[in-house]
């Protein structure tokens, strides 16, 4: 029993190590297509990475939130698209704790299955005998054009076409559930950077969808597995941020050959060079400290929700914050050593130009604007 445990071992590590170096070596031909690679939304098939956080109920893995993190942290170290992709994906089935149960039965029975989607209110849901009527447009759907379903919020209306109003007369939203064949993806990602996450923008023309279709996060938890109840804003930015640290650990990585390689190197001097070393030094400091903290307080947060069923409002707080420090820290760190890297480093078809571009599109995503 013990070689086979030490024989499965060394065949996991060798798969780790398979998939690294393929993420590598396709990253710069998913930009080119403007959308992951087919062998690697292969491996993220066979990894389950669209479908982290679904309950085995559904057929999914289960992971639970400290262990994405990590997972989705190494992801953006390798390719800032990847991992942009699957964080935004994934996270949008982690809604699968909140739909109907045979609904999410038949969706997450697809091996290929991924959801996108917007958080904006772009749409409009009139009532109708047998559903709802939908009809909108929401951009910024990241993996659209590999995912089978699409998650949309709408201001709710009546029949008459009115909107419906809560008790405080605020409009009624309410989030929806379509299909592949239900959306029309428009064309539109032209940014310079996270260019492989696809992240078009998808229209909806006079869609009927079922009752069952819509669905409300944070309320009824559907599933009896621990998780879905730690609070989706604390998610969405930790899950954001760790991002832009695993696109500033992959340039601090790369800054260094780039300096070392550049041409102008043999004009610099001894005394240069050493305040180079310096702050890169430095920088890698900063930035691991503020990882270490980030996960601290986190790791923190997770324990009372498991410990007590809630966490305690002053401990979400400090997430928030050390999230979006994370995120400017990340962003900071990278754009005071870019001087250092020579034109190489402005030349698009680089891996560093491109981990540049990433890191600063990604820095772009309203939720984590201000500290």
């Amino acid at each position: 029993m013990k070689q086979r445990t030490i024989q499965t071992k060394i065949e996991m590590e060798q798969i780790i190590h398979t998939w690294q170096e393929a993420i590598l070596a396709l990253a710069p031909q998913s930009e080119a297509l403007g959308k992951l690679h087919p062998d690697i939304l292969e491996i993220a098939y066979q990894q389950e990475w669209f479908k982290l956080y679904v309950p085995t109920a559904y057929g999914g893995p289960a992971k639970k939130l400290p262990e994405i993190l990590r997972l989705e942290e190494e992801l953006a170290e390798l390719d800032g698209s990847l991992a942009w992709t699957v964080t935004l994906c994934s996270g949008a089935a982690w809604f699968a704790g909140f739909l109907d149960e045979e609904l999410a039965k038949e969706i997450f029975s697809d091996r290929e299955v991924c959801f996108a989607g917007s958080g904006a209110v772009g749409g409009t849901a009139r009532i109708t005998t047998s559903g709802y009527l939908i009809n909108g447009y929401w951009k910024y759907a990241s993996g659209a054009l590999h995912a089978t379903i699409f998650t949309a919020n709408c201001t709710l209306q009546d029949e008459h076409g009115n909107d419906v109003l809560d008790e405080q007369g605020n409009p009624v939203i309410k989030a929806f559930i379509l299909k592949k064949d239900e959306v029309n993806i428009l064309p539109g990602w032209s940014y310079f950077g996270l260019v492989a996450t696809g992240s078009h923008a998808f229209e909806v023309i006079d869609i009927e969808v079922p009752t069952q279709r819509s669905f409300k996060i944070n309320t009824e938890i559907k599933v009896a597995d621990e998780g879905f109840d730690y609070p989706f804003l604390q998610l969405a930015e930790t899950t954001l941020a760790i991002n832009s640290l695993g696109m500033a650990k992959r340039f601090l990585i790369l800054v260094e050959d780039y300096f070392f390689n550049r041409s102008g190197l043999k004009r610099y001097s001894t005394e240069q060079v050493a305040f180079f070393r310096a702050e890169l030094s430095k920088y890698k400091h900063t930035l691991y400290t503020i990882r270490e903290h980030f996960y601290e307080t986190f790791d923190h947060s997770w324990e009372q929700l498991i410990d007590q069923q809630y966490v305690d409002e002053p401990v979400l707080n400090e997430v928030s914050r050390l999230s979006r420090e994370l995120a400017h820290q990340s962003r900071m760190v990278v754009d005071a050593l870019y001087p250092y890297c020579g034109l190489e480093a402005a030349k698009k078809d680089t891996e560093i130009n491109r981990v540049w571009r990433d890191l600063h599109t990604a820095s772009q995503h309203a939720l984590l604007t201000f500290k």
